[in-house]
């Protein structure tokens, strides 16, 4: 899923060019229009000046992998918008990030958890807690990319959000389904990325022992036994082969701890001496780009099912409530200390509330 959702992804980093042809969703049937649809469609037409562009991509796989590979098809799409795309893998997102933070990259296709450190506000999307469902999540990044006040927001100094990517929950994985809840995780070691503060805070306030981890072995450590929980994906399910961690004895709690995506983010200088109806272009581009969400989030469902039926644990009506309220307890501690942007939680509230405006956090006023 993350290499299909990826090609969106980086599609969207061209917002002058963009390479319909690269936007297919493997394994789901749909006819996709070519660059002559996509220029009917919009009104753009291909630049009058040659460009070129660099950028970084988080690709696992580093060259050889599924996303570079996809890639390229990318960049035989930019020559046809008169734009010369240079891409550079990197199978460590840290190094992409701090590459761009370099400028040694126009653009950069990550994490939003790792793009955060450019724009805090559409880094906060992806907040501890931030929805329940995927239809919350369909509604807010509509919302995000159409609403012409979040436009402002998503520019950061010369750092701007281009599109913001869907790739679907993390869920808690345990290998003891006797930790039904994150209530009952007291003591049991939890797998943290070294860098995420969220999770460190989540940790602390359940009162669990953090076990320092990063992407390269997080799941390893989880079919081991060195760690009792984990947090991921389902894309990381089969690939990572985290069976073997659940076992017999383990499961994966029904409800997200977070839901994920990837950000698209370019620094403003590098398109806009070039191209003088870039914004224009950008808002253009993410309205099109939109017309394929749906399809993210069938593949994201896929994903998801992917996950046999025997490992899912579901909650009791008491246990749910109290796994909402540690979530939404750590992510008001991590808005006061300014990490969360106030403004986008308060967005996000507002779409959870939309969606449930009879959940008990729809009658308070402290997010």
């Amino acid at each position: 899923m993350l290499s299909s959702l990826q090609r969106l992804a980086t599609s969207t980093l061209l917002v002058l060019a963009m390479p319909v042809n690269a936007i297919g969703i493997s394994g789901i049937n749909a006819s996709l229009p070519d660059s002559a649809a996509f220029a009917a469609a919009t009104g753009l037409k291909p630049l009058t000046k040659h460009i070129t562009v660099s950028a970084c991509v988080f690709d696992p796989l580093g060259s050889n992998g599924p996303i570079n590979q996809l890639v390229k098809d990318v960049v035989l799409e930019a020559t046809r918008w008169n734009v010369t795309l240079k891409v550079q893998s990197f199978p460590d997102e840290r190094v992409a990030s701090d590459e761009f933070k370099a400028g040694r990259c126009d653009a950069l296709a990550v994490s939003t958890w790792r793009a955060k450190q450019f724009n805090n506000f559409t880094g906060s999307f992806d907040a501890i807690g931030n929805f329940s469902n995927y239809e919350q999540m369909k509604t807010a990044l509509r919302l995000l990319h159409t609403n012409p006040a979040m436009s402002a927001l998503m520019i950061s100094g010369d750092y701007q959000t281009l599109g913001v990517i869907p790739v679907g929950a993390a869920y808690v994985m345990v290998r003891d389904r006797k930790i039904s809840s994150l209530d009952k995780a007291s003591g049991k070691r939890f797998a943290v990325l070294d860098w995420d503060r969220v999770q460190r805070h989540l940790t602390e306030q359940i009162g669990a022992q953090a076990v320092s981890v990063d992407l390269t072995n997080f799941g390893t450590r989880f079919n081991n036994g060195q760690v009792d929980m984990i947090a991921a994906p389902a894309v990381t399910f089969l690939p990572l082969e985290l069976h073997k961690g659940l076992g017999s004895d383990g499961g994966v709690l029904v409800s997200p701890m977070t839901m994920m995506t990837a950000s698209i983010t370019v620094r403003r200088s590098a398109f806009i001496k070039n191209i003088p109806d870039y914004d224009d272009r950008v808002s253009k581009v993410r309205e099109f780009a939109l017309n394929y969400l749906d399809m993210g989030f069938e593949l994201i469902d896929r994903m998801d099912r992917s996950i046999p039926k025997k490992y899912w644990l579901s909650m009791t009506a008491a246990e749910q409530e109290k796994h909402d309220r540690t979530l939404r307890q750590a992510r008001l501690d991590l808005a006061k200390t300014g990490y969360y942007d106030v403004r986008m939680m308060k967005l996000l509230k507002r779409v959870r509330c939309h969606h449930e405006p009879r959940h008990y956090e729809c009658s308070l006023n402290d997010e």
